[in-house]
C-alpha cells in the first residue's frame, strides 16, 4: 500500500488509476491525515454466475432443495447488477 498526498494524486491521477488497475491500493492524505483509499474494483461475476445457473437449469440430478435454491439465485442474478454505473 502506497501513500500519496492529495496534490500528488491530483497531478498524476491517471497514473494512480493505472496503479489501482494493476492491483495496488493507494491511500490519499491531506495535511498528513488519511482521507481516501483508491483500490482495485472487484471483478464482476454476475454474468458468469447466471451462465452456470442456465447450464444447470432442468438438470435431473439436482434434488428439489438445490433446484429451488438455484432457481431463486437465477431470479436474483441480473446483468443490470453486473454493470458499471460510471459508464452509463
Amino acid at each position: 500500500m502506497r501513500e500519496i498526498t492529495a496534490s500528488e494524486a491530483s497531478r498524476s491521477f491517471s497514473a494512480v488509476l493505472d496503479s489501482a488497475e494493476h492491483g495496488e491500493t493507494i491511500v490519499v492524505t491531506r495535511a498528513g491525515k488519511r482521507v481516501a483509499t483508491i483500490a482495485p474494483a472487484p471483478a464482476a461475476n454476475g454474468a458468469a454466475l447466471r451462465e452456470v445457473f442456465t447450464r444447470w437449469h432442468g438438470n435431473p440430478a439436482l434434488d428439489d432443495t438445490l433446484a429451488t435454491r438455484v432457481a431463486a439465485a437465477r431470479e436474483a442474478a441480473s446483468a443490470d447488477l453486473d454493470s458499471d454505473p460510471w459508464h452509463d
